[in-house]
């Protein structure tokens, strides 16, 4: 079984992401004496995907062009397409991050694939290729067979671990794919983005702040906290729809599927659209003042009480404990 792994990469590095997907590539691929394939695509590419071999890849084809500095779902798809039937591949894995969920169901509708989206586990069972996705806003998991003799599935991030592989030394090959205009009939123009601010969808610890903080100032201290612990600053549907955040921090059924170690929600009543985006973190953290909040339900740790009292103490007791 060949496994395609899409190694995503922004401004000429790999993201985390990337290197989940061809760790999770490789778990298979040993299950069954596989090869992962891993696949970079952009502008000048050829350097950097030599530091996937590490993660487990066995080949790395990269795939420059300067028409391909910025994404583009319709040039993006037919890339990995054609590879993966040159390749013969099995199963084709992505990330399920903004780009992967765009550009997925694209290359399994070339490929006339199954598709399985945000899986959360992936198994080899009986020589089947098995897959785990959340249902019902994550109140439940299923297991997921395809009947399709090409499989296509995104990862939801921060879930599969990033294994090292040393020794390990890729193929890399530089591959050619014939573009015309017609294939970027999608394209992204320009991306502008905050300048040393970190994506809840890649963080490792997410401070999440919701309606209770009552107006969008009060967000100086979910921003303070997030500084002391090097998260991520998230936010809440409502909190987003008021216009007090962007909705590039909106974590939820309708913003980002995050899975930090840590996860942070503070005045977060937990609406089950919520919920679904952020329940598979390893601890969850929850500071409201209302005892029957549903949030505490999922919470590893719930503290009852006044946000504007504990979240300032709480930030100054770490910056003691961290020497900040």
């Amino acid at each position: 079984m060949k496994i395609i792994a899409f190694a995503e990469q922004r401004d000429g590095k790999l993201k985390k992401a990337a290197c989940e997907v061809v760790s999770a590539a490789r778990m298979i691929a040993d299950q069954i004496q596989g090869e992962v394939i891993a696949v970079v695509i952009g502008d000048t590419v050829e350097g950097i995907g030599e530091g996937l071999s590490k993660y487990g890849a066995h080949r790395v084809l990269t795939v420059s062009d300067p028409k391909l500095k910025f994404y583009s779902p319709t040039a993006y798809a037919k890339i990995l397409a054609e590879i993966a039937t040159q390749e013969q591949a099995s199963v084709v894995m992505m990330s399920a991050t903004a780009m992967g969920k765009d550009c997925a169901p694209r290359v399994a509708v070339k490929l006339k694939a199954g598709y399985a989206a945000d899986c959360t586990a992936l198994r080899i069972e009986n020589g089947e290729f098995i897959a785990t996705r959340p249902v019902y806003a994550g109140k439940a998991l299923t297991d997921v067979k395809f009947n399709s003799q090409v499989k296509v599935v995104t990862l939801r991030p921060n879930v599969f671990p990033v294994k090292t592989y040393d020794g390990q030394q890729a193929t890399m090959e530089a591959v050619s794919i014939p573009l015309n205009d017609s294939d970027f009939a999608a394209r992204t123009v320009d991306v502008l983005q905050g300048s040393g601010k970190l994506d809840v969808a890649e963080a490792d610890i997410i401070v999440t702040g919701g309606r209770g903080l009552k107006a969008p100032e009060n967000f100086a201290m979910i921003e303070e906290l997030a500084n002391v612990l090097g998260a991520a600053v998230g936010a809440s549907r409502a909190v987003v729809d008021a216009g007090w955040r962007p909705h590039e921090e909106q974590v939820g059924q309708t913003g980002k599927t995050v899975a930090p170690s840590l996860y942070i929600a503070v005045g977060v009543s937990g609406a089950i659209q919520h919920v679904a985006g952020m329940s598979s973190s390893k601890y969850i953290v929850a500071i409201n003042k209302d005892k029957d909040a549903p949030i505490f339900q999922i919470a590893d740790y719930g503290i009852v009480g006044d946000a504007f009292e504990i979240v300032p103490a709480l930030t100054q007791e770490l910056k003691k404990q961290l020497g900040k």
